[in-house]
């Protein structure tokens, strides 16, 4: 029997975010742990290696309209939605008090979620609802 050749499936590689000021948006990502170098403060585009192959990509508002021209900025809060994992109850509670002492707007302060996990959220500079959980003891 002759079978029609497939191509392989998709792979979800990257996550990609259009940022109003890479610099901000950069150091606030550091604080969470991700390695992205100095020099992409200034870059139009900048990429993170994340664990299991995945990469985050931001691109400043310059380059989204350079690839469309049309391109505008939401009006509301982006649905894009990132967690980070934090090293137990008491991790989650410490990177939200580090977070928010720097500035950052918390959106939800740290609380024990019904579905066994310490939950908190902390905004991006973007006003991107930034989660931080940990499994409860």
């Amino acid at each position: 029997m002759n079978t029609p050749s497939v191509s392989p499936s998709p792979r979800f590689a990257a996550l990609g975010m259009v940022v109003a000021d890479m610099a901000a948006s950069l150091a606030f990502y550091r604080r969470l742990g991700l390695d992205v170098p100095a020099d992409a403060d200034s870059a139009p585009h900048a990429e993170a290696q994340l664990p299991g192959g995945l990469r985050l990509m931001w691109d400043s508002y310059e380059t989204a309209r350079a690839i469309d021209p049309e391109w505008t900025p939401p009006k509301d809060s982006s649905p894009t939605g990132l967690a980070f994992a934090c090293d137990g109850p008491a991790g989650v509670d410490a990177v939200y008090a580090e977070l928010t002492g720097a500035g950052y707007a918390g959106e939800k302060a740290p609380w024990d979620a019904f579905w066994g996990q310490r939950y908190a959220v902390v905004q991006d500079p973007d006003g991107r609802g930034v989660d931080l959980f940990a499994p409860l003891a």
